[in-house]
Order: structure tokens, then C-alpha cells, then sequence
């Protein structure tokens, strides 16, 4: 899905996505209540969230949480923290050595902003995250976003906007934008 892309719901690609979140948090509960230890356990969990194995090198501390799994695109030597949640419908890719902080969320989907629409669609875009980028807990990465080689994303920081290679973001500012 891009990010000028809907998704009808109640379609048939809508109850096809509503599947996969069934048994992705399914999948999800039974990896956080495993014993820290259990890396034979977690490994095979992971592979049936992600659809493969994890990547060399990949660190994931529970609680974890994905509504689909089988869109996050994982490279080697990512570290992922605590309680951070993931929402790949559209897709999600994280570069080699980038490091997530704990409770960060990205967020692949949503709901148009016309209240006429936003009953019966879903809109959005995917992320992407480049090599070596830190992202602060707490922070929220939007649908549509690209974060650029050695950028950091400060903690509480809601990116909406793409970030720059070597760059750093910080700040939660909402304005009105437009009305209606």
C-alpha cells in the first residue's frame, strides 16, 4: 500500500490483512510470556511472525508487538528494546546496526482525515529506515516516512516528515494544519 494508496474496508484484502492480525497477536502474546532465556522458543516464534528467521546478529527484547510480521524487513545487527510495537501492513525495513529505543512505535496505516472516508478506508505508506539510525524511546515514526544514513530521532520525538541522512530530530508538535 503507498501513500497515496486506500484500502477499502470490509474488501477482501481488508479481511485478508484482519486474518493475519488474528494470529500475528496470537503469535505476539506467546513470544512476550516466554521465559527470557528461551531463545530456542523465541527463534521459532519470531520465524512464524516474520515469515523467515531473524537476521544475524538481530536483538528483540520483549514485550515485542506486531499486527502483521510478515512485512517488517529486518537486517543484520538491529537492536529493538522494549515494548515497541510495530504496524507493517504497508511495510517497514530497517537498515543494518539501526538501534530502537524503548516503546518507540511505527505506524504503517491509518485513516484518511476526511470524516467521510475515514469510517470505510485505510491510507497509508511505508517506512523506511537507513543504516546506523538511533531512534529514542518513545518515539512515534509515522506512515510514509524515510530516515536517512546516521540520522537519530530523539526520544518523544512524532516523525511525520522524512529525516535527513546525519541529521537529528526532536519534538512532538501538533499544529492545525487545515479545518473543515
Amino acid at each position: 500500500m503507498s501513500s497515496d494508496h486506500l484500502m477499502r474496508i470490509r474488501s477482501p484484502e481488508f479481511q485478508a490483512m484482519a486474518e493475519r492480525v488474528l494470529r500475528a497477536t496470537e503469535l505476539t502474546s506467546r513470544l512476550n510470556v516466554l521465559p527470557f532465556e528461551d531463545e530456542v522458543g523465541k527463534a521459532e516464534l519470531f520465524e512464524k511472525i516474520l515469515g523467515r528467521p531473524l537476521p544475524t546478529g538481530v536483538t528483540v527484547y520483549p514485550p515485542f508487538y506486531t499486527d502483521h510480521g510478515l512485512h517488517l524487513d529486518l537486517a543484520e545487527r538491529v537492536f529493538i528494546n522494549q515494548n515497541c510495537t510495530f504496524l507493517d501492513y504497508a511495510g517497514i525495513r530497517l537498515g543494518e546496526r539501526v538501534m530502537v529505543g524503548p516503546k518507540v512505535t511505527f505506524i504503517t496505516i491509518g485513516h484518511p482525515v476526511d470524516p467521510e472516508e475515514r469510517r470505510g478506508w485505510l491510507s497509508g505508506g511505508p517506512i523506511d529506515v537507513a543504516e546506523n539510525v538511533w531512534i529514542g524511546a518513545g518515539a512515534t515514526i509515522l506512515p510514509g516516512v524515510s530516515i536517512g544514513r546516521d540520522a537519530v530521532v530523539a526520544a518523544g520525538a512524532v516523525v511525520a516528515e522524512d529525516v535527513p541522512a546525519a541529521s537529528l530530530v526532536t519534538g512532538g508538535k501538533a499544529t492545525v494544519h487545515r479545518r473543515w
